[in-house]
């Protein structure tokens, strides 16, 4: 499917892109920015999150904010803090892209380490879960809200070895679907997003020996990206969508 969307479709919109600092989040901030979003950059290294800012400010884009959190150690009040902060900065909240996530360690199912498992369910799953929590009544604000999360292949299909990542990812499209059904009759989409193999330093780790050059790059996957977080994907809810179709 094509993906098309006006080249002003984000125009007024704010959106929030978790793990903006670098691979698919640095990507999805830079073009919704370019499509006339003003985005909020949250990640935990500020270097590289100024690094995105200055990188818009450049395009001549809407004037960035940054969020700097790690979502690892970050408490309930912490996100909750945060929303504030958007909604004293901006008034509002019209979208959020949770993309940052942990890949942890791929082992065998009885190798798994307790410890590698709450950080990786921790950032990918209550991180998200708290975060989503916090900024529902800002973004329910919105005419025309979005929630996009991230799933993987192994988030519809259990594979060997990925198990921790697999569950996670498991427990982001129920969550998705949870939330989706609930806000079925407002002005709020919730969808996730399956990027597929894509040239990043998460795919990087999985799969070393890979060519990274037969990969798709994140900037190759953005039409989806763009179409959930805008008017022309308003009719799509509680969808998880391959943007790599096989």
């Amino acid at each position: 499917m094509e993906y098309q969307i006006a080249a002003n479709a984000l125009a007024g919109k704010v959106i929030l892109v978790t793990g903006a600092g670098d691979g698919i989040g640095r990507q999805a901030a830079l073009s919704y920015a370019q499509h006339g979003a003003t985005v909020i950059l949250l990640g935990r290294t500020v270097k590289k999150l100024e690094g995105v800012y200055d990188e818009i400010e450049a395009a001549g884009g809407p004037q960035p904010a940054i969020i700097p959190l790690d979502m690892l150690g970050a408490t309930r009040q912490h996100y909750i803090d945060m929303a504030d902060t958007i909604e004293q900065q901006f008034g509002r909240l019209d979208g959020v892209l949770h993309n940052a996530g942990l890949l942890g360690v791929l082992s065998p199912f009885d190798q798994i380490e307790e410890k590698a498992y709450d950080e990786v369910m921790q950032v990918n799953v209550k991180a998200t879960f708290l975060m989503t929590q916090a900024i529902m009544a800002l973004i329910q604000k919105s005419e025309d809200g979005r929630i996009v999360f991230t799933s993987s292949t192994v988030g519809h299909s259990g594979r060997a070895f990925w198990g921790t990542y697999a569950i996670s990812k498991f427990a982001t499209e129920g969550m998705m679907q949870v939330l989706a059904d609930e806000l079925s009759n407002t002005t709020v989409k919730v969808n996730a997003i399956n990027p597929g193999g894509t040239r990043t330093k998460m795919r990087a780790s999985a799969f070393p020996a890979e060519d990274a050059n037969n990969l798709k790059t994140p900037l190759d996957i953005m039409p989806l990206y763009l179409y959930l977080m805008a008017p022309e994907g308003k009719d799509v809810n509680g969808q998880c969508i391959d943007a790599q179709p096989k």
